[in-house]
């Protein structure tokens, strides 16, 4: 029993180690469905054509979906009425089959070379003014979930992003000091109490935010609760500009 005991709990080390080199001598596959595709790190033609990539017409601050005659640099009618306290919010597609699948196998499935696929597309989004100051800030897991897990995956994220960018990124200024419930499913009140509190600023922080353009990284945006309960933080700590970039965003009427 003590010997069985030992491999069952080896085994997964093993499993995680040998998986580069399965990687690698394996055909490479796609990220999100998993047929084989001449290049490694890529998507079928299938799963690339059936992407809704975000694209123009949108709010030029929240990213919102805008009327088909409106004009680049158009602002919705929400943040003309109540501004966020991000400056700019932009994601790389719409929440659908593709971006579910890359997104469930990363997370539970531990892929974690998505991180890098994601990481690509996401790098693309960051602004001229973020290029030149910018500073990567993933949205923090609490630490239970990373325990569970064993990673944070807007962090992977982040970092891959500051690799292809130059960008410096800094992991533990935000951290989650309250686990929270799903957002999905909740009214827009809901999901703002829930998300209040969750956050805080490590005791350092405000030096390395003040007058700097902060880029927040998450994977997938559901409501935009969480997004803007940590840009509110970072404004109150003295980031001068905010900017929110994810992998996918949850198309709803009112994100």
């Amino acid at each position: 029993a003590m010997g069985q005991g030992f491999v069952m709990a080896v085994l997964p080390l093993l499993q995680a180690a040998a998986r580069p080199l399965l990687d690698y001598a394996l055909p490479p596959r796609c990220s999100a469905c998993g047929v084989i595709v001449v290049e490694p790190g890529t998507l079928c033609a299938a799963c690339w054509s059936s992407i809704a990539f975000i694209g123009e017409p949108i709010c030029d601050t929240c990213g919102r979906d805008l009327p088909a005659m409106a004009g680049s640099g158009a602002i919705c009618g929400a943040c003309l009425a109540s501004p966020p306290p991000y400056d700019r919010a932009r994601g790389v597609m719409r929440y659908g089959e593709v971006a579910r699948a890359m997104a469930h196998r990363l997370k539970y499935a531990r892929r974690l070379s998505l991180a890098r696929v994601m990481a690509a597309h996401v790098a693309r989004l960051v602004s001229e003014q973020g290029r030149k100051d910018g500073l990567l800030v993933p949205v923090p897991l609490h630490r239970w979930r990373i325990w569970s897990r064993g990673f944070n995956q807007s962090a992977l994220i982040a970092a891959h992003v500051a690799r292809l960018t130059g960008l410096p990124v800094e992991r533990d200024l935000l951290r989650r000091v309250r686990n929270t419930p799903p957002l999905h499913g909740l009214g827009a009140r809901d999901r703002v109490r829930t998300v209040r509190g969750a956050f805080a600023l490590a005791p350092q922080a405000r030096p390395k935010l003040e007058g700097r353009t902060i880029i927040l990284i998450d994977d997938i945006w559901t409501t935009g609760a969480t997004a803007t309960a940590c840009a509110r933080l970072l404004r109150r700590a003295g980031a001068r500009r905010v900017e929110v970039l994810c992998w996918a965003r949850v198309s709803s009427p009112e994100d």
